[in-house]
């Protein structure tokens, strides 16, 4: 059991490492993009399931409370966290399309949507994205495996190219942390 426990540490930081070696250029690129919709004052929306729930949960906090620097609150909604709109959507139109309502209902052209899932597969974040470029929000993908149908959807695929959930939702959070950090930053100084 000791080897489980330092080989997960091991792959935890063998696959971020091997992740940022590829995508360094790439994530700048696209959280230079975020960062622009944010000064322009657009809002970030974030959604997924399961884990990648409380990931859009924690991002979102990120934003609005702070990273590391004291500054203003920033726009971000964590499309996850209200159950009664949740129960309600799901309930009376389908599980599919609880966040494609919300993104109707709050996002607005200028803003971002990051959909979060680990399979590229998710049936309301694929139907969210769809709802998201339909109305001029830019579109990212916190992916795993091969992108799944999310790859070729959302403007900018992030892909965590692994079968491992665990190590995938991992390195999600990383780079939630990191494009926090990056906002905050480039906006407030260090």
């Amino acid at each position: 059991m000791k080897e489980l426990i330092y080989y997960s540490f091991l792959e935890s930081s063998d696959l971020k490492r091997s992740f940022i070696e590829e995508n360094k250029e790439y994530l700048y690129d696209v959280f230079s993009k975020i960062l622009d919709r944010v000064k322009e004052g657009g809002k970030i929306l974030i959604c997924g399931n399961g884990g990648s729930a409380a990931d859009a949960q924690h991002i979102a906090a990120e934003f609005i409370g702070r990273f590391l620097l004291d500054r203003r609150a920033l726009p971000a909604i964590a499309l996850t966290t209200d159950s009664s709109l949740l129960t309600a959507v799901g309930n009376d139109f389908g599980f599919d399309v609880i966040f494609e309502r919300q993104v109707d209902a709050l996002g607005i052209k200028g803003d971002v949507l990051i959909g979060i899932s680990t399979s590229g597969n998710s049936e309301n974040v694929v139907r969210a994205v769809l709802k998201a470029r339909q109305k001029g929000l830019l579109t990212v993908g916190f992916l795993g495996r091969d992108g799944g149908k999310l790859k070729n959807l959302v403007d900018y695929p992030i892909v965590v190219k692994t079968f491992s959930t665990p190590r995938i939702q991992e390195v999600h959070i990383t780079i939630g942390h990191v494009l926090c950090d990056f906002i905050e930053k480039s906006m407030f100084g260090a």
